[in-house]
């Protein structure tokens, strides 16, 4: 037989072991790896361009001028996500009469309670609602927390514009038959008609003047996402598929030198001299 054909017989047989069960097995395992763990790296790089558009939006809008707040919102108006957050000014008198609490939210220690909800009633005769701050929930839960009353008289205050809240984007259930004054979501079409006026679309959460004594307890500005882990899992997957075939081709090198050693063995001691 020719020598290379030899060669190539003898190179076959080495990678012949490819073809039973557990090499198909372990083969078609690394094979369909590499693709999921190429996407899972996009997904992830998509996450990461979201959440840092979405961090570089909430910094715009917070270090952006104070504008009154008629100017980005009206009766009916769906705040937008340009708009959100964007510090507002207005001019009024609060309705603490017509007051309601919002359940189920918590401060920035993770305490339950409600955030106070009070109509603001502008010049014109509109209103905004005005998201003062956290307060204590009693153990029941039922009953109508004490809550300090806002500064009486005309008053101008400033504050994070917001969306209307929905059971989508907040994951809250709009529960029926709560308790008097007391609500799950912050709705100004819901609000509109419960105090038979024109509502601002949206509501105010409040930032100034601060509350004597520090109750209502102010709602801290939006934190930022976790962009950058985002970025860093997005290296990490396409690393490891990378590292798929290098792992799968390390395993190959060391069957092969494992069936040489064992096919050497043999040969090793027949060559050994007889002990006299």
């Amino acid at each position: 037989m020719h020598p290379a054909a030899r060669m190539y017989r003898r190179g076959v047989h080495r990678y012949r072991f490819l073809l039973s069960r557990q090499w198909v097995i372990l083969t078609i395992v690394a094979i369909a790896l590499i693709p999921t763990m190429i996407r899972l790296g996009f997904w992830q790089q998509h996450r990461y361009e979201e959440r840092t558009a979405r961090n570089d939006l909430v910094a715009a809008a917070l270090h952006a001028e104070p504008v009154p707040v008629e100017r980005l919102s009206s009766p009916g108006h769906a705040v937008t996500r340009t708009e959100r957050y964007r510090t507002v000014t207005a001019t009024g008198t609060f309705d603490t009469a017509r007051t309601e609490v919002v359940r189920r939210r918590t401060n920035a220690d993770g305490n339950v309670g409600y955030h106070v909800l009070t109509p603001f009633v502008l010049g014109d005769g509109k209103v905004l609602m005005v998201n003062r701050g956290w307060v204590a929930a009693d153990e029941s839960q039922t009953a109508f927390p004490k809550i300090p009353a806002p500064p009486a008289g005309r008053t101008t205050i400033s504050g994070r514009l917001m969306a209307d809240e929905t059971t989508a984007a907040s994951g809250i259930k709009d529960i029926k038959g709560l308790p008097d004054r007391q609500i799950m979501l912050i709705n100004s079409a819901e609000e509109a008609h419960r105090l038979g006026a024109q509502v601002l679309g949206g509501y105010v959460e409040q930032t100034a003047p601060t509350p004597k004594g520090g109750s209502p307890e102010q709602i801290s500005d939006p934190g930022t996402e976790d962009a950058p882990l985002n970025y860093a899992y997005m290296i990490q997957w396409w690393l490891f598929a990378a590292a798929v075939p290098v792992g799968w081709w390390f395993l190959v090198r060391r069957e092969i030198r494992d069936q040489e050693e064992a096919a050497a063995a043999p040969q090793a001691e027949e060559s050994e001299p007889a002990a006299v």
